[in-house]
């Protein structure tokens, strides 16, 4: 296994938002979906084959129709995190970050097929197509553990030496992980279950978001000292890094758009726009609302989706929770959909 140190970035900040002829239109939010319901939110994905959304809440998953921007079902869950798709298959799986388990569910019919056993706080999740495995990575014990797709079945579990957050496959039989307490991100073979690459970020980085651009082999990583960094994806060399909001989770990449994007905290969506391989800009610092951190992104119809919810008072902080997030108010989770202008 090479480790490879990134000493410095291929591109300056860019200070301000750009939009320069054509650059894409201004987005805004166009309308939204009402979830309802109680407790809270993580990851969603969508199917765009089915344009089916997969919205993690609380104890179940919460499927919608984007068609009809209506919730046609729900799967059970403990605890959910994320939800990874293998359409191949007519299989997704949901990582419950209560119980330590991932639920196997049937694509078309959203019944629970069955539930197997994972580490500690299984968080982000994800499917490899050319191996038909499944990575739950485990946010509490450091570890993935590893999951045969068609068989149903645990198959191993790699140590990770860090506590991982978003993960991404790149159809190509690679899975990249961002280690948030390292500043780093992990190239793992998914075939041999081992770490090919560990490529340092500078200091404090604390990457969080992972999107994959596969035809230019580039990576997306939301970085939490707000910068977006471009990575590419065999080398590890830094490529740029572009100015983003306050407290990332998610990053996307839109192939058809050639566009990354960064949800924030702070209330804001970067919306990075690529040139070519090597060339990117900040196109739009786009106004969503606090605590809109995750998303999911339909390239067929070019809609974003960013859950959100009022927000009651805050709890005191406790020696088992020393960093209380704010009550989530019943019934007003909802998803912000955003557009740009034709």
């Amino acid at each position: 296994m090479k480790i490879k140190r990134i000493l410095s970035l291929a591109c300056c900040a860019i200070l301000s938002t750009v939009h320069s002829p054509g650059a894409p239109t201004p987005w805004s939010i166009t309308s939204r979906i009402h979830i309802g319901g109680d407790g809270g939110w993580d990851y969603l994905t969508i199917d765009p084959e089915t344009s089916r959304l997969f919205v993690s809440h609380a104890k179940q998953v919460v499927v919608v129709d984007l068609k009809t921007k209506s919730i046609i079902g729900s799967i059970a869950a403990n605890g959910v995190h994320g939800i990874a798709l293998a359409p191949d298959l007519q299989r997704g799986f949901i990582s419950n970050g209560a119980d330590g388990t991932v639920t196997i569910f049937d694509l078309t019919a959203l019944k629970t097929l069955t539930t197997l056993p994972a580490g500690k706080n299984p968080d982000a999740i994800c499917y490899e197509p050319t191996t038909h495995r499944v990575f739950a990575f485990n946010g509490g014990s450091g570890t993935a553990t590893v999951i045969d797709a068609a068989k149903q079945k645990v198959i191993g579990e790699i140590p990770l030496e860090g506590k991982p957050e978003f993960a991404a496959a790149d159809g190509h039989g690679s899975v990249f992980n961002a280690l948030e307490d390292k500043s780093q991100i992990l190239k793992i073979n998914a075939d041999t279950l081992t770490i090919d690459e560990r490529w340092n970020l500078p200091e404090g980085s604390d990457p969080s978001g992972v999107a994959i651009d596969p035809e230019h082999e580039r990576l997306f990583i939301g970085c939490r000292n707000r910068t977006l960094v471009v990575l590419d994806g065999s080398s590890g060399k830094a490529i740029a890094s572009l100015p983003i909001g306050e407290g990332v989770d998610a990053c996307v990449y839109d192939a058809v758009g050639k566009r990354a994007f960064a949800s924030c905290g702070d209330g804001t969506m970067t919306v990075v726009q690529q040139s070519d391989k090597d060339a990117y800009v900040v196109a739009e610092k786009v106004i969503t609302e606090p605590r809109a951190r995750t998303m999911a992104f339909d390239s067929k119809t070019g809609t974003a989706y960013l859950p959100i919810a009022k927000l009651g008072p805050m709890p005191p902080a406790t020696a088992e929770q020393p960093k209380p997030r704010p009550t989530i108010l019943p019934d007003t989770l909802e998803l912000l959909v955003l557009t740009a202008k034709p």
